[in-house]
Parts: C-alpha cells; structure tokens; sequence
C-alpha cells in the first residue's frame, strides 16, 4: 500500500512540465543554503524588536512581518532541493 502511495504522490513528467521561468528560479534558490532563510526571518525579527524598543511601532511590526514570508522562502527552497521539478527532468 505504502508503494502505491509514492507512486500516487508523484506527478509524470507527461503530466506535469515547469515553464523556463519556473526552472530558472528553482535552479537560482536552490543554490542558496536551506539556513539563510531561517536566519533572515532572526534577523527581521530582531530588527522587529529593536524598532519597537526605540518607539517605531508601525515600522517595528512591518519589518516583523517579513519573518513567515522568509521561512516560506525557506520551505519552498527545500521542497525545490528535494523534489524540485528537475527531478522529471533526469
């Protein structure tokens, strides 16, 4: 059953084809390195904190809205790693 499951999950290549722009951005994230999403999202959640302690509320929390946005980047750019649509390519 577990077998007819994974077959189920993926996609054939006549099914399923990527356009030149789609490839294009998968191949430039996924060269960048699964953690420099998480610490970007740190780091706006740090400047977040910052700009909150010197009394800029309103920038404080657009800046800290920026970190979910940065671990979705991060997600996508491992999903891409690990069954990115090169894989139907091979």
């Amino acid at each position: 059953m577990a077998e007819a499951f994974s077959t189920m999950a993926r996609p054939r290549a006549a099914e399923h084809t990527e356009g030149r722009l789609a490839k294009t951005i998968e191949e430039q994230t996924a060269k960048l390195p699964s953690d420099t999403f998480l610490w970007a999202a740190v780091g706006s959640i740090g400047v977040s904190l910052a700009l909150q302690v010197m009394g800029r509320s309103h920038l404080s929390q657009f800046v800290g809205q920026w970190a979910p946005t940065f671990l979705l980047l991060g997600v996508y750019n491992k999903i891409v790693k690990v069954a990115g649509s090169d894989q139907l390519d091979r």
